[in-house]
């Protein structure tokens, strides 16, 4: 099979010739800089070029395609550009100002969390507020300057999937405008606010996936989008909070990216179990990241329970096994991760979210050799 041809028969539950694999194809499975850098060492590989950044608020990096080759890495990320009116700043080193009003601060040199917005001083918000705001451009046409070229060069010029990376949905930035606290607070207390807020944003983000899609559909074969919905041990909401008032901007933006025909893999960390059956009727082919050290993530069980309506994208251990076991520790995980997912397709294998710096090289390429060789 061709690398394309062996994630698309995986995501329609056809087993391919070996189980998938991805490194860096979206914003939640690539890998730290630092992480980055220590593995080329450890490969041999050159310090420069350096890589290009996929993310700067999580100091996450595009993995040098030479380490792509070495792991056989079969899909490869497809990224929208900086808006032109309001593209991302820098205030200070530390500091950073998004084009949603949003300021991220670091210490350190960890990663960016969020720290102010434009609603989070609000005590009692009102629908005026949100007419006064100042809303990003959905249509900038900076998002999508050469989308269509960079998309069509990796479409003909190689086999390997290609992944539209539309980044993260209404729950992460009403959090990140409000405020994570205040925002909960709100779908309980300011319901009718709340509701305006998550139309807002969602529907800028059904017009950015539209524009994307139109720009580049045609050489696009999935679609990664992403809201963490749940906690290491339950859902963030109750599932009938979640149902009423997330749900329908969820299905609201798969409905978009599903009028293009597109697969769609959704991202959210956490014990997501009580929500999966409501993700397979928004609309998602896939789960990522498969968080196993979470509550009732047990790879086994979802494969029984979910398997022949999701796949399953991610899987291998960062809380415990990659970052402080062993490489043979790695690799009983690896094989006991396609043990329970690999049955009819329906799994591609990484590591659960990004690769921190603390994971030794070691463990990366254990990971991925245990893969080729035992996902055959």
């Amino acid at each position: 099979m061709t690398h394309r041809e062996r994630i698309l028969a995986a995501l329609k539950h056809k087993e391919p010739d070996r189980v998938p694999l991805d490194l860096g194809a979206t914003g939640a499975t690539t890998i730290s800089a630092k992480a980055h850098e220590r593995l080329r060492a450890h490969l041999g590989l050159p310090s420069q070029p350096p890589p290009a950044v996929f993310s700067t608020r999580s100091t996450t990096v595009v993995p040098d395609e030479a380490i792509l080759r070495r792991f056989d890495v079969d899909a490869r990320p497809l990224s929208l550009g900086a808006p032109t009116g309001r593209p991302e700043r820098k205030l200070s080193e530390d500091t950073l100002l998004d084009e949603w009003g949003v300021t991220w601060t670091r210490h350190g040199g960890t990663h960016y969390i969020n720290s102010d917005g434009p609603f989070c001083h609000l005590a009692d918000p009102a629908l005026l507020d949100l007419e006064k705001a100042d809303w990003p451009d959905p249509t900038d046409p900076g998002r999508f300057e050469g989308l269509r070229d960079r998309a069509r060069r990796l479409h003909e010029e190689t086999d390997y999937a290609v992944i539209l990376n539309l980044g993260i949905g209404p729950v992460h930035e009403c959090q990140y405008v409000r405020g994570y606290a205040t925002w909960l607070e709100d779908l309980l207390l300011r319901p009718v606010f709340s509701e305006a807020l998550l139309d807002r944003v969602t529907d800028i983000m059904i017009q950015i996936a539209n524009c994307a899609l139109e720009e580049a559909g045609a050489y696009v074969d999935l679609v990664m989008y992403g809201d963490d919905i749940a906690t290491q041990n339950a859902t963030l909401l109750r599932p009938e909070l979640y149902r009423r008032m997330i749900k329908p901007r969820h299905k609201g933006i798969a409905n978009a990216i599903k009028r293009h025909g597109k697969p769609i893999v959704f991202h959210s960390c956490g014990s997501v179990y009580a929500l999966i059956p409501d993700l397979i009727e928004v609309g998602i082919d896939a789960l990522n990241p498969v968080q196993v050290s979470a509550a009732n993530m047990g790879t086994e069980r979802l494969k029984q329970e979910y398997g022949r309506e999701l796949a399953f994208w991610g899987g291998i251990d960062t809380h415990r096994v990659l970052p402080t076991g062993t490489p043979a520790e790695v690799r009983e995980e690896v094989k006991r991760r396609i043990d329970d997912l690999h049955d009819n397709g329906g799994y591609v294998l990484c590591a659960v979210h990004n690769i921190q710096p603390e994971v030794p090289p070691e463990n990366i390429v254990a990971m991925y050799e245990a893969a080729l060789e035992y996902g055959r």
